[in-house]
């Protein structure tokens, strides 16, 4: 609870003001509060530009997130939970793994993930690096080692070019290390500028009166408490069921959140907000990934995260907003991997 209370108070000007015109906002003043509580995605440019990644590594990192055999099997890649081409997952509750078992939580987006402050539902990554380094080893995902993708990226005359290439200072430079800082690369330029929201945000006329209603709603409500910063989420962690628990369906009782992580008390339950951007391309939605209905999504937050039952017009509003937050779609081209060796190591049955 010191969490949410914390963050709500980080914030009580801004939401005082949007009381204001919460029913019938003045376009300028909202422009200028959402302003102050958003920002909009940069140009693919400026986010390599400001993290200094050179064109080899996102290049061979692109190569690495559709490569499969960095997975036991051969089959599962990187794109396979999070497919650039379905927002950047995989639309179904939980992903299928290592021996068709289905994993634990939905699929969070890549997309935009570069903006979070740390990674998967739980944060035990922080950063992106260090989350493409779980799927690869975790038995229920691609069921690999360390070792394995060494042995099986140094098999391949292509990929020790490519390394060579994006790590030009380094001795040995193919290591399970490398092979996340490259992945990471590829992953930091797929951001969805000009949404809608982001063209309101400067100063457009890109929403009609629904979406504007529903921004004014979303803020004065309280949904900015959570939901806020450039990726509209991903910044905190928050209790699910601040107000009112949902149900077992929803929120399944085994799965204890961030507890897991930090083993404190008051973790159980405690979930990052999840980021809102493209959030209409994404279902099913939550970490359980059973509620398939952005509209039925937003109900359920008001009355588990504010304590409002939100009438029907209220979440056709926000909703209708939500769906401004889908911006250009990365364009990828996959790419043509090299072939195996006879030093490859085969792939083990799934």
């Amino acid at each position: 609870m010191k969490r949410v209370f914390s963050s709500l108070l980080a914030v009580p000007a801004l939401l005082v003001s949007a009381a204001s015109f919460a029913q019938s906002p003045d376009v300028n003043e909202l422009r200028e509060l959402a302003g102050r509580l958003f920002a909009p995605i940069p140009q693919v440019q400026e986010i390599i530009e400001q993290k200094k990644l050179s064109s080899d590594q996102i290049e061979l990192g692109k190569w690495l997130f559709f490569e499969p055999r960095l997975s036991s099997s051969h089959i599962i890649t990187c794109n396979t939970c999070h497919s650039v081409g379905t927002g950047g997952a995989d639309n179904i509750p939980t992903s299928i793994g290592h021996g068709w078992q289905a994993g634990p939580r939905n699929s969070p987006t890549v997309l935009n993930a570069v903006f979070n402050a740390a990674q998967f539902w739980d944060g035990r990554a922080a950063d992106l690096a260090e989350q493409a380094k779980g799927p690869v080893q975790a038995s229920v995902e691609m069921n690999a080692t360390p070792d394995h993708v060494e042995k099986t990226l140094k098999s391949i005359p292509e990929y020790v070019e490519l390394f060579a290439k994006a790590f030009p200072s380094e001795k040995e430079p193919v290591t399970f290390d490398n092979m996340a800082k490259a992945i990471e690369a590829f992953e930091s330029t797929l951001v969805t500028p000009n949404s809608r929201f982001d063209q309101f945000l400067a100063g457009k006329d890109s929403m009609s009166d629904l979406e504007i209603k529903g921004l004014s709603l979303f803020i004065n409500k309280g949904c900015v408490a959570c939901h806020s910063g450039i990726n509209v989420g991903g910044q905190g962690y928050f209790p699910f069921g601040v107000i009112k628990r949902p149900g077992a369906d929803i929120l399944p009782p085994d799965d204890k959140g961030r507890f897991t992580v930090t083993a404190t008390a008051s973790d159980e339950y405690v979930f990052r907000a999840g980021p809102l951007r493209n959030i209409a391309l994404t279902a099913p939605y939550f970490h359980s990934g059973e509620v398939w209905d952005l509209e039925m999504a937003v109900a359920i937050m008001g009355t588990s995260q504010l304590g409002q039952e939100l009438d029907e017009s209220e979440v056709k509003a926000i909703t209708a907003w939500l769906h401004t937050l889908t911006g250009d779609q990365p364009r990828v081209e996959y790419p043509t991997l090299p072939p195996s060796t006879p030093a490859t190591p085969r792939p083990t049955s799934m």
